[in-house]
């Protein structure tokens, strides 16, 4: 009975050492950003708030999506912004597997986008890149994410915000990569 029970025990653990890593490769990185820092033309340009910077999308590189991956979402949050829920600057949903970059300047040029891709709002009302504006003294994380999913593309509403979007990606993800940058001024 015993040696019964133990093997039962050890099913579930020998069968997920069997399991494939998902994404284990998966990475992004951002050439605009290799130090590690936004760059000034990625910031906002909004001189009523204090940022001159370019407004530039950065470009965002990936490679290794995990296998079965037919569609991506790359973001960009700052869970430091003083809203109590954080800010999301750019989300581009849908788009194809076969694309393995965005350009620097496709969040501010539809034109730059892979077919297919979109768009949708981000915290402050409208799609594109919104670039970050911290408040003086500050230094926030800029986190940006590469989203690998299982479906072509999500049926996203006209009025889709980013909590929507990952709401709806969450049952098809496959993997994430994620590249973290910090910002002040």
């Amino acid at each position: 009975m015993i040696p019964r029970l133990l093997s039962l025990a050890l099913a579930p653990m020998c069968a997920l050492a069997a399991a494939p890593a998902l994404a284990a490769d998966f990475s992004v990185q951002l050439p605009d950003m290799a130090d590690g820092r936004v760059a000034t033309a990625q910031f906002a340009n909004m001189p009523a708030m204090g940022c001159t910077g370019a407004n530039v999308s950065p470009r965002v590189v990936w490679r290794d999506v995990p296998a079965g991956t037919q569609s991506l979402v790359v973001t960009m949050y700052d869970p430091d912004a003083p809203t109590g829920s954080g800010w999301w600057h750019w989300v581009v949903a849908n788009i194809p597997a076969s694309t393995n970059e965005l350009p620097s300047g496709a969040g501010n040029d539809a034109s730059k986008l892979p077919a297919g891709a979109v768009q949708i709002n981000t915290d402050a009302g409208r799609p594109g890149y919104g670039g970050p504006c911290p408040p003086v003294g500050q230094t926030h994380r800029y986190v940006i994410t590469v989203t690998a999913l299982k479906v072509a593309r999500l049926d996203l509403p006209p009025f889709a915000t980013p909590a929507m979007l990952s709401f709806m990606s969450m049952p098809h993800r496959l993997g994430q990569a994620v590249f973290t940058a910090r910002g002040g001024r």
